[in-house]
Formats: structure tokens, sequence, C-alpha cells
């Protein structure tokens, strides 16, 4: 089973859009058909976005979100980032996921050029939804 993290930017489009392909990953995800990781730092993030009040509209935090947690790979935080990041901020996804060896499904691609990816493999949700469909 490939090992995938997933960005916050997923995690919550998962939670507004149930009918786009972020929501049909989670389901993966939720099935059990997927194993996520987190890390210490992705969970605290997590969390903290989905309590935002932009997101309350929408019913956040979502009802599978502590499930998700809960049934993730949970590993230590990884090192810092080495290479440059957009954002600075979202150098720890792509540090936990060159950690486990896992792909990152990122919301935004853009936030992960590939000058900055070293040997990860960064897929949109609906690449990455093929990839399953696939195999």
């Amino acid at each position: 089973m490939r090992l995938i993290v997933l960005d916050t930017n997923l995690v919550i489009s998962a939670g507004i859009n149930t009918g786009a392909a972020p929501a049909l990953v989670m389901d993966w995800v939720l099935e059990g058909l997927v194993q996520t990781v987190t890390s210490p730092w992705t969970v605290a993030k997590y969390r903290e976005v989905a309590q935002r009040e932009k997101f309350r509209r929408y019913g956040f935090p979502p009802f599978w979100l502590e499930f998700l947690i809960a049934e993730s790979l949970h590993l230590p935080d990884p090192p810092a980032w080495p290479l440059p990041m957009p954002d600075p901020k979202d150098a720890p996804f792509l540090s936990l996921a060159h950690a486990a060896g896992a792909w990152l499904i990122a919301g935004n691609l853009k936030d992960f050029p590939i000058s900055a990816r070293r040997s990860v493999t960064v897929l949109s949700p609906a690449d990455y939804l093929s990839q399953l469909t696939e195999g």
C-alpha cells in the first residue's frame, strides 16, 4: 500500500466540496484503502486550520478529521526541508513525505514547485485518483 501525506488544502477541500477529487481521495483514506502519514506538526496544522472561523459555515471541523488522524501512520516531525519554497510553511509536508517515502497529495501544486521537491512525488488529488484506479 502506497503511503501518502495530505496537505492541509486537500483536507479542507475534502470537507467543503464533497463531490470533488479531494473528497474522493478522502473517501479512499477513510475506507482504509490508502494509508496516510502524519507527524505532530501536520496534526496540529490540520486541527488549527479546521478550527478557523471562515470554515465553520461548512460544518468544520469535519466529523472525520479525528478518525483520519487516529488511523494515520504517526511519525516524528522530520528535519527541516533544505530547499527554498514559495511558502516555507508548506515545507514540512515535503519533509514528512520524504522521510516516510510517501507521495504528497496537494491541493495546489504551485505550492510545491518541482525545483523544491527533490525525489518526492507530488500529485494533485485528480492525478492521484487516476493512479489509484489504474493500479
